[in-house]
């Protein structure tokens, strides 16, 4: 490193001492003192180590996290570094030619360059100069950043590039063309790059960078950046939002898809959640043993529902886990069936068959366990259950992702991946249960 920020002044001692307790030791593996007096003050030592990429080049690092995550900061240090010359981002080579896409111009100006965390509030030393006319920003050492949005994909065909910002690209209006038009132009330098700082939303173009093998992902939650936000806001979102679909995304940074032939839908059970339980005249726990407790094993689905006094049933739990052994998942299901305080648990038998009511007995005798035995495909059975959400005849009273994950993957031929849908099992044994005849309504045949 030959040249410092101007705005340093640390003793080399200090410095010393500072080298140690830098993001998983990468200062005092790569720095000297001298040089750590450099850099002592920059955000990419002090940054998260999902913000940073240690040891890695990707052509494209994509950028996935929750609101107030970090990823604009992220993205904005990143053009930092580049223009400047500094690691991790960079390993001394200059960046000159950068492209800034976002989803309009206004977007651009007022979030990546002039927003709170844009590169122009957040820069030290040699802030660029942003010529509105021209659409770009400028650096003393000669680098200059480009405008582009997605609005236009066409204004990205001619312009070379050595590095491109991409940010909130899984809401941009043409967006596997401009990112195609994009790609075109990032061929300068010797290893051309690009960071996507993004939202997730199941667009065509999120699938297909986070399918690209050339891709680096890093997932950011909200609560990772707790420090810098107002506590009011984390309270209210996490009350209002944690663990539905849309807290999901646009908290924990995930990635929320519904299967197109499966029985549920994300929409369909957050129109059926429940703030606050019903009064329940009857619960009901119901297992789904796994036929073996090794760590590749299924899972053991352990789901608890009640029945209300309107006659809808009413998700209460779900405490499935996986690689139990039989002693684990007697033992769960046994505690979540006293502290609900139950009438009956029922437990599919046709993996263990009287070794599961055994085991069950085994560890608390006074439990009235009900064997049930599957006699159709796990298709057929769920499909009754799966009308009644659409009836508005059974609700969740609590957020359980894994499970809703299981109901939105489950079509015809089972889960994507060949997952044993055991959460689903145990689900559709419990509302069975409480409602029995639901098995005797009539069905419509096709005769071939």
């Amino acid at each position: 490193m030959t040249k410092s920020p101007q705005c340093l002044n640390v003793s080399t001692t200090g410095s010393s001492n500072w080298l140690r307790n830098t993001q998983d030791g990468w200062a005092r593996r790569n720095l000297t003192n001298d040089e750590g007096v450099i850099v002592n003050g920059e955000w990419m030592l002090r940054g998260r180590s999902r913000q940073l990429l240690f040891r890695k080049r990707p052509r494209t690092f994509l950028v996935i996290g929750g609101r107030g995550a970090g990823k604009t900061r992220t993205g904005a240090e990143w053009v930092n570094a580049l223009v400047r010359g500094f690691a991790p981002f960079s390993q001394e080579e200059k960046h000159k030619q950068i492209a800034l896409v976002g989803e309009t111009l206004g977007d651009v100006r007022e979030v990546m360059i002039e927003g709170p965390s844009g590169i122009r509030t957040i820069a030290r030393g040699d802030r660029p100069r942003f010529e509105a006319g021209r659409r770009r920003l400028l650096w003393s050492n000669g680098a200059v950043a480009y405008m582009f949005s997605s609005e236009d994909p066409e204004s990205l065909r001619g312009p070379q590039f050595a590095a491109a910002w991409c940010d909130e690209a899984a809401k941009w209006k043409n967006a596997e063309a401009t990112f195609d038009m994009l790609q075109f132009g990032l061929r300068l330098g010797e290893r051309p790059r690009q960071i996507v700082t993004t939202t997730p939303k199941p667009t065509p173009l999120m699938r297909r960078l986070m399918g690209d093998p050339q891709t680096v992902v890093h997932r950011m939650r909200t609560d990772d950046n707790a420090a810098h936000l107002a506590a009011s806001f984390l309270q209210h979102v996490r009350q209002r939002y944690g663990g539905s679909p849309l807290g999901r995304q646009e908290l924990d940074g995930e990635l929320i898809e519904d299967r197109e032939d499966a029985l549920w839908s994300r929409e369909l059970i957050e129109r059926n959640h429940v703030a606050e339980t019903p009064a329940l005249r009857r619960i009901v726990v119901a297992v789904d043993p796994p036929a073996s407790s090794h760590k590749s094993s299924d899972a053991c689905g352990i789901v608890a529902a009640g029945l209300d006094e309107d006659g809808r049933v009413v998700v209460l739990a779900d405490e499935s886990f996986g690689a139990a052994k039989p002693m684990d998942w007697a033992n769960r299901a046994i505690g979540l069936f006293h502290r609900l305080q139950a009438d009956c648990l029922v437990a599919e038998v046709n993996q263990g068959g009287d070794m599961v009511t055994t085991v069950m007995r085994g560890v608390d005798a006074t439990v009235p366990v009900k064997p049930v035995r599957a006699r159709r495909g796990k298709w057929l059975r769920a499909e009754p259950v799966a009308a009644w959400y659409q009836q508005g005849r059974v609700l969740h009273a609590g957020r359980f992702p894994e499970l809703e994950d299981e109901l939105c993957d489950f079509g015809p031929n089972g889960l994507s991946g060949n997952r044993s849908p055991d959460r689903l099992d145990a689900l559709v044994w419990a509302v069975t249960e409480l409602m029995p005849d639901w098995g005797s309504v009539p069905r419509v045949r096709q005769i071939r």
